[in-house]
């Protein structure tokens, strides 16, 4: 500190440094803040890009209902043979 100049305006300096020093790390922050949101929305806009059609949406029912019918399938056939198999257990015992 200067003998020359009064404690009330090293105080004022100083303050206003520190003033100054907020203010543009404040702005850096901003600018940072500014650039990371703009490649949030570059990315967000490049997604709703990719959304599926109603092409694929159509397929993919397609897709669950044979698979659907696949899972039924095998209990058809099993309904079926139990079915004759006990028809056939029937009709040997009648011929006893």
């Amino acid at each position: 500190m200067d003998d020359d100049k009064p404690v009330i305006e090293e105080v004022t300096n100083t303050l206003g440094a520190a003033a100054t020093a907020t203010i543009e790390a404040a702005t850096t922050a901003a600018k940072k803040v500014r650039g990371a949101a703009k490649k949030v929305a570059k990315k967000v806009a490049a997604a709703k890009k990719k959304r599926p059609t109603k092409t694929k949406k159509a397929g993919k029912k397609a897709a669950k209902k044979s698979a659907k019918k696949a899972k039924k399938a095998p209990k058809k056939t099993s309904k079926k043979a139990t079915k004759k198999t006990s028809k056939k257990e029937k009709a040997k015992k009648s011929k006893r």
